[in-house]
């Protein structure tokens, strides 16, 4: 199994640093169209992207979302932003997205995992990229896996910036399967 999206989003801003705040939840509004829960949107705006290319609908996993909220907590303690060690996840993906706090909406964080689409190749994995490197299309095949059923995300802030983690099961991005 390879890793998930080991490179940055572009769209996502990355701050220097991490202020003493103290970490909170990031709140955030509603514009998908009747969904008004960040569980809702998160799982609408994954959803609308597996409708495109005719994969089944993911459905929430509280155990996800709970382990995704421990780990985007801990990103935001400590300044940090790296993927949690594989062996700890027990087969589960995972996304990662970063930037300036309160200035992106739920909508823009996941949608610049969706962006990556514009990169993406049917095929594969990990030949799946225009690019010729997986990791700049990684986010979006999680997002449209098509063995993947479950999904948890969470959102935590430091004093400077928001960090979004969704978790995946079973995980995607396995080398030599089909990506739609």
């Amino acid at each position: 199994m390879r890793g998930f999206g080991k490179g940055l989003v572009a769209v996502a801003i990355m701050v220097s640093g991490c202020g003493a705040a103290p970490v909170r939840d990031a709140p955030a509004a509603a514009s998908i169209a009747g969904a008004n829960s960040f569980q809702d949107r998160t799982v609408a705006l994954h959803n609308r992207e597996r409708s495109i290319v005719g994969v089944p609908p993911l459905m929430w996993d509280s155990t996800l979302a709970a382990g995704a909220a421990s780990y985007a907590r801990s990103l935001a303690l400590r300044g940090a932003f790296a993927h949690s060690d594989r062996r700890t996840r027990g087969g589960v993906g995972e996304n990662l997205w970063m930037g300036t706090r309160g200035a992106f909406s739920v909508e823009q964080m996941i949608g610049s995992w969706a962006s990556e689409k514009r990169m993406f190749v049917p095929g594969l994995f990990p030949r799946v990229s225009r690019t010729g490197n997986w990791s700049a299309v990684g986010h979006y095949s999680q997002m449209i896996w098509p063995t993947t059923t479950r999904v948890g995300c969470a959102l935590a802030s430091s004093q400077l910036a928001d960090y979004l983690v969704c978790r995946y099961a079973p995980a995607g991005n396995i080398d030599g399967r089909r990506v739609p």
